[in-house]
This record gives structure tokens, sequence and C-alpha cells, in this order.
């Protein structure tokens, strides 16, 4: 393959993409990646308006983006949007599995509530949009890309977040059974699995309620893990909006059933 080509390989002109999480971090980023990169792409998040930002960006860009509420623990939402996609923009090329949510606190004080609704958002969420999507690209002659968030606690024990670890854990394996399931119809499935990100999930330990830094808190959490990390640096979205680009692209159509891990090299799998 010739340089250039191989370079307009990582483009993704003319595909629908549907990223959950687009309201900010690492979905936002994500979003704006693809659209970036020529997809016409559907910002889903539970929080309307931040979906509607993102798209909004997108567009200001000369991209093409349209914002939607969705909530993933819901099947039949889920479902609804794939098939509304669908039926609007002739099918689904790339869908991304992103949105997640954290709890956190000792394993033997962790409550059924709590669990429940982790499970709910970061396992049963992806499981829905994995089957939603899937159903839509076994049906394409060009197939599709399937991509989950995974995450570097699934490699790296870290404690007080067993729930969390739990939930990535389960769409490594997810991510495996669906691609041996959908290979035969060119539908790809691959999992990215962050290490520590500056993201609003990531911030609650330091961004005050009113949106404001605590810069000292923000070193006490940032410094350590910094040092924790071989490159001795902590990842941004849009690090992670890179592999993720990969893997909605024809650069990665030899790819399936696997994790990619920009972590910095703190689980070295």
């Amino acid at each position: 393959m010739e340089a250039t080509t191989l370079i307009e390989s990582f483009r993704v002109d003319g595909k629908v993409a549907v990223v959950t999480g687009a309201g900010s971090g690492i979905g936002r980023a994500s979003a704006l990646a693809l659209a970036g990169a020529g997809a016409a792409v559907v910002c889903a998040d539970i929080n309307e308006e931040t979906a509607a930002a993102t798209a909004e960006q997108i567009v200001a860009a000369g991209g093409t983006g349209e914002g939607v509420a969705l909530d993933v623990s819901v099947r039949g939402d889920v479902d609804a949007l794939a098939e509304r996609v669908l039926a609007e923009r002739g099918g689904i090329h790339v869908w991304c599995n992103i949105a997640g949510i954290m709890v956190e606190g000792p394993f033997l004080e962790a409550r059924e509530d709590d669990l429940d609704r982790i499970l709910s958002v970061n396992l049963k969420g992806v499981f829905f949009g994995c089957q939603a999507a899937g159903r839509v690209m076994v049906t394409q002659a060009e197939g599709g890309s399937i991509i989950n968030a995974s995450s570097a606690a699934a490699d790296a024990p870290s404690p007080n977040i067993v729930s969390y670890a739990i939930c990535k854990a389960g769409v490594v394996q997810m991510t495996k059974s669906l691609a041996i399931e959908v290979g035969k119809k060119g539908v790809r499935v691959n999992a990215v699995a962050p290490g520590f990100v500056l993201t609003g999930m990531t911030g609650r330990y330091f961004v005050r309620p009113d949106g404001t830094v605590d810069e000292e808190m923000q070193e006490a959490v940032i410094g350590p893990m910094r040092k924790f990390t071989p490159l001795r640096k902590i990842g941004e979205p849009e690090d992670i909006a890179a592999a993720v680009l990969y893997l909605a692209s024809d650069a990665a159509r030899f790819m399936t059933g696997q994790v990619i891990r920009p972590n910095g090299g703190v689980a070295m799998v």
C-alpha cells in the first residue's frame, strides 16, 4: 500500500457513527475526531444539552453532527436510536460505546443498589449498544466497526473501584465473544482500555461544585499518577480518541477482538 493511500485509510468519509457518552470527556473527543475525519456523527448522551453542544461544535467546524438524549441502560431506547439512525441515514458504520459512570468504595462495604447502577450503564449499556449496532451491521455489505470502552482497571487492580473493574473486565470478554460471532459478516469489534485520563470522571477529585479547579488537590491527585506511569504523563481525551478513530477506520481492517491500551504503560499485557 502506498503511503498516501495508507494515510487516507485513516479517514472515515461517508460513514455514519454513533457515539454514546459524547457529551464530555473521551466520548466528546471521539465524536470530534470521527467528525473531523469525515464521519456523520450522532452524539448521544444522557445529558441532552451536552450532547447538543458536541454536535454544535462539530457543525461549527464544518462537519455533520446531531445531538440526541440517550440513557444507555434502557434497552428499548438504544434499539430505537439504532433503528432511527438506520432509517434516516441509511446505515450505521461505526458505533462507539463510551458512556460510563464511576462508583467508588471499599469492596466489603459495596451496596447492592450501587452495584446494580454501575452494571446497568457500564456493562449492560455496552451490551445493548453492541446488540443494536450489530443487528444493523451484519445486514450491511460493508459491515461495520463496534468500539467499546474498557479500562486499565480491567488489567491492573486498584482499591475501591471493584464494581467499575468488574464492568470493564466484562466489556473485554464481551468484545471478544461478539467479534467471533459477527466477523464473518464483516463486522469488527474492538475495545480501548485507557489509563488515567483527565476527564469529568477523574476531575471529580479536584473540581469544585462551581466548576473551578482546586490546583493543590489536582496536583495531589495527578502527581502520583504521573510518577507511576512509565511515560511520566497523564492522558488527555484526545489520546484515546486517536485509538477510537484508528479502530473505526479502514486502517484497522484486520483488527477484531482486540483491546488497544493507551494507558502510558501502567498496564502492559
